[in-house]
């Protein structure tokens, strides 16, 4: 067995045995203890003769954040070397558009001075010109170092993102005999920093996010090296496989479609191929080497998680003893885990409203979820804030990374009793929730953020601006309450399926896994950003609606088309506006840019007059939803009505026609509409949402996009609508399509046979192959 020992810890002898009471007295909820023991562990140190440089990337694409974190490792990595004069020396240099000597090797002598002038060192800006960095050292060396008497280390702290060449200074520098370790800062280009360490590089490049690991893995290294010799008798460092991940934003080509131009022929149109692309963010992950400190004992590693005790067997062996919901495997794990990466306030109502006894009862809730879900290798960020006539925040997003810590700070909150204040809470925590811990200030992780409310009395302010305040920041919210506040937690919420509700205070306990899942779901891909869609709305402009609810159905289309990723590549929008009579506001392909779709979508006028669902309908499937049009062939086709239900007798068949034609038909139906009409309409219950007024309509902004881009997500037939003009035949063949033109000529029939011209007279046919990528988009190759 292998022991796993923390980074910072100094010979210390520690055994503590905590009680923590989940449930309460009041509700006779199950008492349990956890008991943790950690044994004697020796703290790793390299005491050698070496010159140890630090070259610290400043640069933008790092940002301030990450250039703390960049000097926190730092810190923490002198902890394992023994400096002074005679053995190891560290010095800094900073790099950015130019290098800067922060202090030579000979400045600071003691580890105290190192650390100390380590954290005042200033946050620079400018670009990533890592290769004039090294060839500054090649030209300078490492300033007050022992003229390579001493073995010489050079410690690249950098997210790999040079903007000039590093291969070659790198080169030259590591044939002078100098090691050189990459530590990965933020969302590493882990390809430049192989290309930067020495041979081999698996043992070279580090991960400055997990310090255990890079104090290790650099300990480890210097000491198979012969620069430093092991000191710790009994223990050892021992390497195992792992995956390093990072962000990096990839542009791909996601296929093409066709263009149309006009010609000054009549009845001809020129076409060619024009080529669209998606740009998403791709979690990439690469094989690697970790390393930790082993020593004999099987429990000092702490085996048992979640609070489990460890009974050692002999020197190899253990047991766990398991504290009651856990014991899924013999080191206790839990049966849920929030393995998805986001930033997570739990935002508690404390006021006289919910209750003293409902207070303690979200205390014992948060600390159970904490330990069901929750390890020490979560990717997950936990704070938590209660309100009720103010805000609190007492434990900060991030500001914990071990369980027990967390725990113990939940345990801390006090009732405070006052108003329930909700409307106020939210936009507070969206102001100054998310703010990073001190260590790491400025931090920026480009994470999803998710509020959870709990909350068991109504507000006493408005909630449905402050919600909407909230989600327009690009926060997730997600409610928890009783069941009595359903509808409020849907107007916090903005979507049903994000609302989570109990029956009585026993069944808030075993809402844990549906709060697991809720949370883990917005890390997932949100809306259509990279799904390629045509999307026509329709919206209801007769009398019966009248001027004043028209503007909700604009201001509706407004606020969803920002949902959605507005160019030829991606999502293209039309509107349709209805009375007696229907008329397109404007085509799909009119507006290549969000901007120009919401000034288009503004100035849509109301009709008045009578309404005809039917005639709309069949005016989108002969007017709008064609290629000619801006219709895409092999691309997702939606049309979402929006209807009071007057004027819908004669929209059964065009609505059946658009369907026919690979066209999703949405009904969405605002106040007492016939449901048993609508429902013919649809087709389906799936395509039929009910609304009670045109005010609540933004409250199922979300749920309805999610409906579109579910949908969206289908297989599509490339024949419809069909691609080929002048009344051309569209064959499908093997994942791709072609034109079988009479009379006319080119890939979609669009040029008329000149007479005469026996030669032409029988048009080869063009083949289209249309393919799904896997971020959904298509990609349109053309075979001749």
């Amino acid at each position: 067995m292998s022991l796993l020992l923390p980074f910072d810890s100094i010979c210390l002898f520690l055994c503590a045995q905590v009680l923590l009471t989940w449930g309460l007295q009041e509700l006779h909820a199950n008492q349990e203890t956890i008991v943790k023991i950690s044994a004697a562990g020796r703290l790793m140190q390299c005491s050698a003769s070496v010159d140890i440089l630090l070259l610290l990337d400043g640069s933008y694409s790092v940002g301030k954040g990450s250039f703390e974190r960049s000097k926190h490792f730092a810190g923490k990595l002198c902890d394992a070397l023994n400096i002074n004069p005679d053995r190891v020396r560290v010095g800094v240099i900073q790099f950015s558009s130019t290098p800067q000597l922060e202090f030579p090797l000979d400045s600071y002598l003691t580890k105290q001075e190192v650390k100390e002038q380590i954290k005042k060192i200033v946050f620079k800006g400018g670009s990533t010109e890592t290769g004039l960095a090294l060839k500054y050292i090649l030209r300078k060396g490492f300033p007050g170092g022992r003229n390579s008497s001493v073995p010489e280390i050079l410690i690249v702290l950098s997210d790999g993102k040079s903007q000039g060449n590093v291969a070659i200074p790198a080169k030259q520098l590591k044939d002078r005999g100098t090691t050189v370790f990459a530590v990965g800062v933020k969302f590493p280009r882990w390809e430049e920093l192989h290309t930067l360490a020495s041979e081999p590089t698996e043992q070279h490049v580090l991960f400055a996010e997990h310090v255990d690991d890079a104090a290790n893995g650099l300990y480890s290294t210097l000491t198979s090296s012969t620069v430093c010799s092991a000191v710790s008798p009994g223990c050892k460092i021992e390497s195992h496989p792992c995956e390093r991940k990072t962000l990096e934003t990839v542009k791909e080509l996601a296929g093409n479609y066709m263009c149309w131009k006009g010609s000054k022929r009549p009845n001809a149109v020129h076409t060619s191929l024009c080529p669209f692309y998606s740009w998403k963010r791709v979690l990439i992950k690469h094989p690697a080497r970790c390393y930790r400190t082993t020593c004999p004992d099987p429990c000092d590693s702490q085996p048992c998680h979640n609070g489990g005790t460890c009974v050692p067997e002999g020197l190899e062996r253990y047991h766990c003893v398991c504290p009651l919901g856990f014991g899924g495997d013999a080191s206790c794990a839990p049966k849920l885990s929030l393995e998805c990466s986001v930033d997570l306030l739990f935002l508690v109502d404390s006021s006289s409203g919910t209750t003293l006894e409902g207070f303690l009862r979200y205390k014992a809730f948060l600390k159970r979820f904490i330990r069901a879900v929750l390890s020490k290798d979560s990717p997950a960020n936990v704070g938590v804030a209660q309100y009720s006539n103010d805000v609190q925040i007492p434990i900060k997003v991030g500001e914990y990374k071990d369980v027990l810590s967390l725990m113990k700070s939940v345990d801390t909150m006090h009732f405070s009793g006052g108003g329930t204040f909700t409307g106020k809470a939210l936009r507070y925590v969206t102001q100054h929730g998310f703010k990073s811990a001190p260590a790491f200030a400025d931090v920026h992780d480009d994470l999803p953020r998710v509020v959870v409310l709990l909350t068991d009395s109504e507000s006493q302010d408005p909630v449905v601006e402050a919600a909407k305040y909230t989600r327009g920041r690009g926060l997730f919210l997600i409610g928890v309450g009783s069941d009595f506040l359903r509808a409020e937690l849907d107007d916090v919420t903005g979507n049903p399926k994000r609302t989570v509700v109990y029956s009585n205070p026993q069944d808030l306990f075993n809402k844990i896994p549906e709060l697991q899942k809720k949370i883990c779901s917005v890390d997932s891909p949100q809306g259509c950003q990279s799904q390629s869609l045509d999307l026509v709305f329709a919206l209801d402009a007769s009398a019966g609606v009248g001027r004043e609810n028209f503007l909700w159905l604009r201001h509706f289309v407004s606020s969803s088309s920002l949902q959605f990723n507005i160019n030829r590549d991606v999502t293209q929008i039309g509107l349709v506006v209805y009375g007696s009579r229907a008329r397109t506001a404007f085509a799909l392909d009119a507006h290549v840019t969000s901007s120009a779709l919401l000034q288009a979508i503004s100035q849509v006028p109301f009709l008045g007059g009578s309404a005809s669902t039917g005639r709309a309908l069949l005016h989108i499937h002969d007017d709008v939803m064609t290629v000619p049009k801006g219709a895409r062939p092999g691309v997702s086709k939606a049309v979402v009505v929006i209807t009071d239900g007057s004027g819908i007798e004669d929209a059964v068949v065009p609505a059946q026609q658009l369907r026919s034609n690979g066209v999703s038909v949405f009904l969405v139906g605002i106040g007492a509409v016939r449901r048993d009409t609508l429902l013919r309409i649809a087709g389906s219950p799936n395509y039929l949402i009910l609304v009670s007024s045109y005010d609540d309509l933004r409250n199922y902004k979300d749920f309805i996009i999610e409906r579109i881009c579910e949908e969206a997500k289908r297989p599509v037939n490339l024949c419809k609508p069909n691609p080929c003009l002048n009344e051309g035949v569209c064959v499908l063949r093997n994942g791709s399509y072609r034109c079988e033109c009479r009379g006319w000529e080119g890939p979609h029939c669009e040029s008329r046979i000149l007479r005469g011209d026996s030669s032409r007279s029988l048009v080869p046919p063009t083949n289209f192959h249309i393919q799904r990528n896997p971020s959904g988009l298509q990609q349109f190759n053309r075979a001749l």
